[in-house]
């Protein structure tokens, strides 16, 4: 009987290369999965064709087949206009949390169902119990946070090998198997965009607001508070 397929979301990151090390040893028929989601690198700032070789020589190593696919224009229609929707109404929404439910775990999941899936997997730190989401063993890696308004139906067919361990747990376990993202550095930017100057890069896509003033009256004179 042939292994059941898991399809892993690879990031070129070491979060999600350990992953791959556990899933093969846990037996699954491996293949992993890289998202280009973001085209406009004129500034240098997407890490995306970096990751991606990253990717492939973790696939190299472990004997991985690699997928490479696009979701940019799926990306910028339901996650990045939302964004700039909801900024220019003066909230302040999180990409992340979007992009996990109608990217990561929207078009990539049913892409990897298309692949042939059994299972899809990530390496965020979580867990789950009987379609349950629930907090990663390191509660300071903890990534529940950006899973929340993920389908329970997605959740129930997803693996987070890395879930059940420490950070430094997942370090070791890079380092002694050599994965070449073993000492890179975790990511902290947007979703896909990357680390970069957040205020002029929004300059591009929305135009400056100022906000209103209002008078107040403190100790009987008037004073304009922002």
């Amino acid at each position: 009987m042939p292994s059941p397929r898991v399809v892993l979301a690879l990031s070129g990151g070491v979060d999600s290369a350990v992953s791959a090390v556990l899933l093969q040893r846990a037996g699954y028929d491996v293949h992993a999965l890289f998202m280009r989601n973001w085209d406009e690198d004129e500034d240098g700032y997407c890490t995306a064709a970096a990751d991606v070789q990253d990717a492939r020589r973790v696939c190299d190593d472990l004997g991985l087949p690699l997928h490479v696919v696009s979701f940019a224009s799926e990306y910028r229609e339901r996650v990045f206009q939302h964004f700039l929707d909801e900024l220019a109404s003066g909230r302040t929404p999180n990409p992340d949390v979007a992009c996990n439910r109608e990217i990561k775990f929207g078009v990539c999941f049913e892409h990897a169902r298309r692949l042939g899936a059994d299972f899809f997997a990530t390496g965020h730190y979580a867990r789950v119990r009987d379609g349950r989401l629930l907090r990663g063993v390191d509660r300071g890696k903890d990534q529940t946070y950006f899973l929340h308004t993920v389908p329970g139906a997605q959740l129930a067919r997803t693996l987070f090998p890395v879930g059940e361990l420490p950070k430094d747990e997942v370090r070791r376990i890079a380092r002694e198997h050599a994965l070449p993202v073993h000492d890179k550095r975790d990511s902290t930017g947007i979703c896909f965009i990357g680390e970069r100057p957040f205020a002029e890069f929004l300059g591009q896509y929305l135009p400056a607001q100022p906000g209103r003033s209002r008078l107040r009256r403190v100790g009987g004179s008037a004073r304009t508070a922002a």
